[in-house]
């Protein structure tokens, strides 16, 4: 007679991690998007123990090791001026749930590509002198949410840092490439041929992504490949800035919690 062999202690924990589901945390919602009940800012901790063990964060991506409680990485920032009143959150760690109203339909579409294909949470409230022009407002909520990614960011301690990705979109093509240095620089090679797209003015696009180096401290360059359609250039650019981005602020587990500099600091000094 045979019997079914035994599984050793750490066989039998790694078993029972896998199949035991996610404890679900706490949530607060805001507007239709949840947030962990938790304050914003660099704090990580790992969701569960199978997350933990199986080294995968809450958007998919490899979480610090030995860190066994990670969670979310979180940013808000409110700005409010003569000009605007910008309220933004950010989850580096969420879902891709994007909830946007910042009075331009158009940058909606675009901040929604960021949620969706970044795995971001993202929220964007915003009112402004919009029957001037849209100059104002997108300015001021690159300006918010570039703060909010500093915020969720912290010391940057275990990302990979660097983000590469080229985007399709029908006979677009564009390219971004970014470095969470601390070191504010955009070169911006767009050739969008209209002026508008919708009520949109296009040079805003170069507009918001300066705003938003400016306040993350982030190297960006952004090439356009191919295209002749405006809508499409521009929105191959935004998804090819938040897969980017998110390769770059996802953790690299060999790095083990470091800091991804030779310097030892990843700063705006």
């Amino acid at each position: 007679m045979t019997t079914a062999p035994s599984l050793s202690p750490s066989l039998s924990r790694l078993h029972s991690a896998r199949a035991s589901p996610f404890p679900k945390s706490p949530l607060r919602s805001g507007a239709g998007v949840a947030f962990p009940a938790r304050p914003y800012g660099p704090s990580l901790r790992l969701r569960s123990p199978a997350m933990a063990a199986s080294g995968v964060g809450g958007n998919g991506s490899p979480m610090a090791p030995e860190d066994s409680t990670v969670s979310s990485r979180l940013g808000e920032v409110k700005r409010v001026t003569k000009e605007t009143n910008v309220h933004v959150k950010i989850n580096l760690d969420g879902t891709g749930v994007a909830n946007s109203s910042t009075g331009i339909p158009f940058l909606d579409h675009m901040l929604d590509q960021l949620a969706s294909h970044g795995l971001f949470d993202v929220y964007v409230k915003a009112t402004g002198d919009t029957h001037i022009d849209d100059h104002h407002s997108n300015e001021d909520i690159a300006l918010a949410i570039g703060t909010a990614l500093l915020q969720a960011l912290g010391d940057r301690k275990g990302i990979n840092r660097f983000g590469h990705f080229t985007a399709p979109l029908d006979e677009a093509a564009v390219e971004v490439i970014l470095d969470l240095s601390g070191r504010p620089h955009l070169s911006c090679g767009l050739s969008i041929p209209t002026e508008r797209v919708g009520t949109y003015d296009t040079q805003l696009v170069e507009h918001f992504f300066q705003s938003l180096v400016n306040t993350s401290g982030m190297t960006l360059h952004i090439r356009q490949l191919a295209g002749n359609n405006s809508h499409h250039i521009i929105e191959a650019t935004f998804k090819a800035f938040a897969r980017a981005l998110r390769q770059a602020t996802e953790y690299d587990l060999r790095r083990r919690g470091t800091i991804p500099s030779s310097k030892g600091v990843l700063s705006r000094s």
